[in-house]
């Protein structure tokens, strides 16, 4: 059991018979005789709906151990992304609704974290930063005022590029942003 002003983003919570996942919460602190309270936002496991609630500081709430284990992406079928756990190599599929915009950019042997709530899976932590290659771009633009071009990678998703990226290299993006961040270093042969 936890107070509610302890509540914290990514904490798992069981409130009224409801499992939710804790997404943001601020504690404003009472003044005088008045107590504080803990504004949430939640969004409930089972439904996938969210919620906002302000709770009493001191209401201590049933809080849920989330479980972190390291997985593979294997692949995508239709609403559902398949992973393997490297251990037993046993299979879950994870619904891409879960991994959030971080499904477009996954990729077979990818290695992620899934976030595990009673033995569900309530979550998908890919990595910062990823390397992918370019599939199409306009040619090389040398001495131009124009700063960013689009480019499409390899999974079809759309990024802005410098001018002088080129069809076939490699980048690194800000998986979170989705944003261009330099060029990745060639294999070594």
């Amino acid at each position: 059991m936890i107070l509610s002003s302890q509540l914290r983003p990514g904490m798992a919570i069981r409130f009224d018979n409801h499992t939710y996942r804790v997404l943001a919460a601020d504690y404003h602190a009472g003044q005088g005789k008045m107590g504080g309270s803990c504004h949430a936002r939640l969004r409930d496991l089972a439904t996938g709906t969210q919620w906002e609630h302000a709770f009493r500081a001191d209401l201590k709430l049933e809080d849920l151990p989330v479980e972190k284990l390291p997985h593979t992406f294997v692949y995508r079928d239709g609403d559902d992304c398949f992973f393997m756990d490297p251990n037993t190599f046993e299979q879950i599929a994870v619904p891409a609704a879960i991994a959030g915009s971080y499904a477009d950019f996954f990729e077979p042997d990818l290695s992620v974290t899934i976030e595990f709530v009673d033995s569900r899976p309530i979550g998908v932590l890919a990595p910062d930063v990823l390397e992918v290659v370019i599939a199409d771009t306009a040619p090389p633009i040398h001495g131009s005022d124009q700063v960013w071009k689009p480019a499409t990678l390899a999974n079809g998703v759309s990024v802005m590029v410098p001018p002088f990226i080129k069809s076939g290299d490699a980048i690194r993006i800000d998986l979170a942003a989705r944003r261009y961040m330099d060029r990745a270093k060639p294999p070594t042969k």
